[in-house]
């Protein structure tokens, strides 16, 4: 039997759990608005990630850094209204809770009270473990994500996988180990060997949701713009596209463009019709304007 709630009813944390404890595979995806979490929702998605990676897929910046917390709120407001069954994770962005347990605590509580969110995510282990327990102990749920973390992706040698060797292995469990142990319900592993990641995660009790880090984890998650194709650009190493949305909207777009410039649009169907006689009289009343 199912651990998915049934209906409407919303997924929680418990559910995850179970879901981990009876090998049925979480499905996480990132959504940025109203339309987007809508489709993931109808699509039965059981977690929806509001991810800084809207930074570059929605807002256009370079990488995820600049993004502030109130674009952040933005994104996670309209993506709440769209999302009622899945889960809803917030991404605290870059440089929102790093400095003090306190900017911690007051950012998450932000995403919760302002946005909806019912849990935020935070990167990597040591002192954002600490930050970690701080946020859990205020009563907010948080997701953990090591591996590759792109907020600090230039400190940690650059956007490449991480566990390669056995020794970084061995540093990637213990800063999962250190989220966990500080309260994160479920942790990301980013762009880590399937090997290493497959063995890492027996050593982990809650859910481990993978990006790039094979199948042997209990789900996995990928970006909406990437998953859809809708993204410009070639697509990291581990994502599969599933359409190619921009391909499509770019030939819809141009369609229009052909039609308006050769005057096939609007036709007569797209149009609003007037009573002969009111055309009649709008005709007399018009000199006298």
């Amino acid at each position: 039997m199912s651990s998915r709630p049934s209906g409407g009813e919303r997924v929680g944390i418990t559910d995850l759990a179970r879901m981990k404890a009876n090998g049925e595979r979480i499905v996480m995806v990132t959504a940025y608005d109203f339309p987007s979490a809508g489709a993931a929702d109808a699509a039965g998605v059981d977690v929806v990630l509001v991810g800084d990676s809207g930074a570059m897929t929605v807002l256009g910046y370079d990488s995820t850094v600049p993004v502030t917390v109130d674009e952040m709120l933005v994104l996670c407001r309209a993506a709440r209204r769209g999302a009622h069954r899945p889960l809803l994770v917030a991404d605290l962005p870059f440089g929102s809770y790093e400095a003090s347990d306190g900017d911690a605590v007051a950012t998450s509580q932000r995403f919760v009270k302002e946005a909806g969110a019912d849990a935020v995510k935070l990167e990597g282990g040591g002192a954002s473990a600490e930050r970690a327990r701080a946020i859990v102990r205020a009563g907010i749920p948080v997701m953990g994500h090591v591996g590759l973390t792109p907020q600090t992706a230039a400190a940690g040698g650059g956007f490449r996988a991480r566990g390669r060797t056995a020794e970084e292995a061995l540093t990637v469990l213990d800063a999962a180990r250190s989220l966990e142990e500080a309260g994160c319900f479920s942790i990301v592993f980013e762009a880590i060997p399937a090997a290493a990641a497959a063995q890492i995660a027996q050593c982990i009790r809650v859910p481990v949701i993978g990006i790039g880090a094979g199948s042997d984890v209990d789900g996995q998650v990928l970006v909406f713009h990437d998953l859809l194709g809708i993204h410009n650009g070639a697509p990291a190493r581990f994502v599969k596209r599933y359409d190619a949305l921009r391909e499509r909207m770019i030939s819809g777009l141009a369609e229009f463009a052909d039609d308006v410039r050769s005057s096939r649009y609007p036709a007569e169907e797209h149009t609003y019709r007037m009573p002969s006689e009111e055309r009649e009289r709008l005709a007399r009343l018009l000199p006298g304007r």
